[in-house]
């Protein structure tokens, strides 16, 4: 047998991050504020220090982020980073491929999320080709959409309880409706490959089949063309992993 699957560890997603410094609409310094709705998604702090705040059934709750500290969230906790000084993580996403795919919904105000279109012009930055300068100003601006939208959702909640966080679910997933047999696929294709892979290999490790381990492998991430770029938190820099054969 061989080791069918290529993709990093466990079928996730790795990247760089360097959080946003500038001033948000309340004051806070940080990156956007958002949800995930079918990933779990891990935080490895490099360097700097800062704070996640998040919103979830819970309510409202924040906790400081500094150097080696690793911290974790399921879907439907809607989190936002602080940045305190120079805040640098690793991200470890569950599903890699699913946030690209759209698994990743801005806290914008009610009125964009009610509404796909304005929504969707709305979270689309220009393409590079405009200038970096272009680009920048508009990640900046969907931003801080997003933490007006964070700071009403909060106040929503302080009043209403979790139906407000209820009612924002639902905004979420009407907006991707129709997504569902895309995102199925990447995760057939990534999380699900893998762990069927691993199946495979105790079920040969069973059998005394050790052919997988001489077919293994190594592979080097290569950093992404485009990178760093401005993403949703600050400045990202993804990686691709291609085959690499003996």
């Amino acid at each position: 047998m061989s080791n069918s699957f290529q993709g990093l560890p466990a079928g996730v997603g790795v990247s760089y991050l360097e959080v946003y410094d500038s001033e948000s609409p309340d004051g806070i310094r940080g990156g956007s504020a958002h949800v995930h709705l079918t990933c779990t998604e891990s935080y490895v702090v490099i360097g700097g220090s800062g704070r996640l705040q998040t919103l979830s059934s819970h309510g409202f709750q924040e906790i400081d982020l500094y150097a080696r500290q690793v911290v974790w969230f399921t879907p439907g906790v809607v989190h936002r980073l602080v940045s305190d000084g120079d805040l640098d993580i690793i991200i470890v996403m569950q599903n890699g491929g699913l946030p690209e795919s759209g698994d990743c919904i801005l806290s914008f105000p009610e009125e964009y999320l009610k509404d796909r279109e304005r929504y969707r012009e709305a979270v689309t930055l220009p393409p590079i080709e405009q200038g970096r300068d272009q680009v920048d100003a508009a990640a900046r601006t969907r931003k801080d959409l997003s933490i007006t939208g964070f700071v009403a959702l909060r106040g929503a909640m302080e009043r209403d309880g979790f139906a407000a966080l209820e009612a924002f679910y639902r905004d979420a997933a009407a907006l991707v409706d129709g997504d569902r047999d895309r995102w199925k696929a990447v995760w057939e294709q990534g999380a699900v490959e893998a762990t069927e892979t691993t199946g495979r290999q105790l079920a040969a490790l069973g059998d005394g089949d050790l052919s997988h381990l001489g077919d293994g492998t190594l592979h080097v991430a290569q950093v992404r063309a485009g990178s760093p770029r401005a993403g949703m938190c600050g400045r990202i820099t993804s990686f691709d992993v291609p085959d690499v054969k003996p």
